[in-house]
């Protein structure tokens, strides 16, 4: 078979392609409609979560998952613009990972907005300037982002969903690599990277600044300077890649939620996130945990932090396997709340 006549077979299949995309568009009308009279939300991380596993189980290749993961995060992010012009604010600057992570989630066809802190993402979403916010809630390496847990103590909102993402570091500039003077970045990244800095670029003078994009931003102006972040930052200040992958570790991932006003249908691959107090007592912690235990609930989350509202007084956040209208997870949540001075979930999530 020729080239023209393959090339003719995939004119063909591309015009069915089209053909059912805009079928399935249409549908995705009708299901706005009925979201919209019943009240629920347009956003469903759990429906979300079942079309990705059914695609990933009817393909035989040659296609991947991440591609079909790619593919078909743009066809939803399409169908959520139809449904509602949806915006989502994330903690910013443009570029940062957080928006890196909003992109992997929500795609290319809905509104963003960079909030210049974790509480104005929150403020944004509480008070209907935004439809979702996306915070960061744990990296890897460097561990739990308080702010976050903080916010939650006081906001109403719920998470619905998190993202994980692989956070890779990138040398960009303008110039070569030979020609670099001064490079950029926060030093939490300098860090991450001091391995490969010191093999690599031994002699560089490393100037601290408050964010890889701002780096970015520094490097794309400045003559002889390179920055590390993220590729998408490379593309938004034109900055060439000029080394990939340059973190120390190859386990750096960040964990980011996704926040809303509204709660999430169980799929049976969940989490649940709660927060509780407890009395200043001996074995008062080792009391709480009983109830999970008793019911075969794993934990894969606890941290400490402190209230802020009295010496020595902390709020405990626990990360649970199970959806809060698990029988089980009902069963223990309700003991945890007989035994601790204050008790709130925050949300059930798709895994």
């Amino acid at each position: 078979m020729n080239l023209k006549t393959l090339r003719k077979k995939i004119d063909s299949i591309d015009k069915r392609i089209i053909q059912l995309l805009n079928m399935r568009a249409k549908i995705t009308v009708d299901i706005a409609k009925i979201k919209q009279k019943s009240g629920s939300s347009i956003y469903s991380p759990d429906r979300e979560r079942e079309v990705l596993s059914k695609i990933k189980a009817l393909s035989k290749g040659p296609l991947g998952e991440s591609a079909l993961d790619a593919i078909y995060r743009e066809i939803m992010s399409s169908s959520l613009a139809l449904e509602k012009p949806l915006k989502i604010v994330y903690l910013g600057p443009e570029a940062s990972f957080t928006h890196l992570a909003s992109l992997k989630r929500f795609g290319s066809q809905v509104a963003y907005v960079a909030a210049n802190s974790i509480t104005d993402v929150f403020e944004d979403v509480e008070r209907g300037a935004a439809d979702y916010g996306v915070v960061p809630i744990e990296n890897s390496i460097e561990g739990i982002v308080s702010h976050t847990l903080d916010m939650f103590v006081d906001s109403d909102l719920k998470i619905c969903a998190q993202i994980v993402l692989d956070v890779s570091h990138n040398l960009l500039a303008k110039c070569s690599k030979e020609k670099i003077r001064r490079l950029y970045s926060n030093p939490q990244v300098f860090g991450q990277c001091r391995i490969w800095l010191q093999e690599n670029l031994p002699a560089l003078e490393l100037i601290e600044v408050s964010s890889t994009t701002r780096a970015a931003q520094i490097a794309a102006k400045e003559k002889y300077s390179a920055c590390i972040a993220s590729s998408l930052a490379a593309k938004v200040y034109n900055l060439r890649v000029v080394a990939s992958d340059i973190e120390d570790s190859p386990h750096n991932i960040t964990r980011f939620f996704i926040i809303g006003k509204t709660d999430v249908k169980e799929t049976n691959h969940d989490k649940t996130a709660a927060l509780f107090s407890i009395k200043d007592r001996v074995g008062a912690l080792h009391d709480m945990l009983l109830p999970f235990k008793k019911y075969k609930i794993n934990l894969t989350k606890i941290e400490s932090r402190p209230s802020k509202k009295k010496a020595w007084d902390y709020y405990f956040f626990v990360d649970l396997e199970g959806h809060r209208d698990n029988p089980k997870v009902k069963k223990a949540l309700l003991e945890l709340e007989n035994k601790c001075t204050f008790l709130k979930v925050l949300g059930s999530y798709p895994v």
